[in-house]
């Protein structure tokens, strides 16, 4: 018998793309679309993509739309752009961390601009999504450089259970076009859905009730605070444009503040 989940409307929720997705030559030159539609960003650091200026055309773009800014973080992989995984042992994941956070707070920082979030990359953000151990080890490296940034982690209870471990604030994070387990663990042997009728419709659906349908034809429960949209995909402008649509987003830090009774 399936278990009937709690209806829970979703009032506030911040929409995230990635930017400084190049390097040297090789550019996205789609990125800057999304820009008006997002309430955050996440600029690559250098390690899986990102050269200097093109992180400074990132940051300088974030400032004059008014989004929250993020590092985005990954494996020392240009040549793979960050999707080839990497055993290390945790010191190391608190070194690559900290050294990719550090660098891009310092450049918002030259900007005036502050960082205020941090998403993994590419095999990275997988391995964050399945290994307890490994996602403990960003956190912690995160909250060395500074107890105010919120960890952009996937969805699911290795999220909710790295906050509570670790203290950090954590945004969880769906990702509109992939086929979900139903412990929310992402089902990687699916190729991403681009249709966006039907992603509109689940979109919809999480909105109003905090469900989506899992690779069992079942529904999960998501807690969701953040929604990434990926500028790879030709209907990428449409979907963020439609999702807009259905509800205004806030950045999560924001959303904090409210409930902190801070702001308003």
């Amino acid at each position: 018998m399936q278990e009937v989940l709690e209806r829970k409307s979703i009032k506030n929720i911040d929409f995230n793309c990635d930017l400084a997705q190049a390097y040297g030559v090789y550019r996205n030159n789609n990125e800057f679309e999304l820009l008006d539609y997002v309430s955050s960003v996440n600029v690559s650091c250098g390690f899986h993509a990102g050269d200097p200026l093109t992180i400074k055309e990132a940051l300088l773009k974030a400032k004059e739309k008014n989004v929250s800014i993020g590092a985005h973080i990954g494996f020392n992989d240009i040549q793979g752009f960050g999707y080839r995984p990497v055993e290390l042992k945790e010191d190391e994941i608190e070194s690559i961390v900290v050294y990719q956070v550090g660098a891009l707070m310092s450049f918002a920082k030259a900007y005036g601009l502050s960082i205020e979030h941090v998403r993994p990359h590419g095999a990275m953000y997988k391995i964050a999504g399945e290994d307890f151990t490994f996602s403990c080890a960003i956190a912690k490296a995160i909250k060395k450089c500074s107890e105010w940034l919120v960890y952009y982690a996937p969805v699911g209870d290795i999220t909710a259970k790295v906050a509570d471990y670790t203290g950090i604030q954590v945004a969880q994070e769906l990702c509109l076009e992939k086929t979900y387990n139903p412990d929310l663990t992402v089902d990687y042997s699916k190729e991403d859905n681009t249709d966006n009728y039907g992603l509109i419709k689940r979109f919809q659906h999480l909105i109003h009730t905090s469900q989506i349908r899992n690779n069992l034809s079942g529904m999960s429960f998501a807690d969701v605070d953040t929604i990434h949209f990926s500028n790879k995909y030709k209907n990428s402008l449409e979907l963020i444009k439609q999702a807009r649509g259905v509800i205004t987003p806030t950045p999560v830090n924001y959303n904090n503040a409210k409930v902190s009774g801070w702001v308003d």
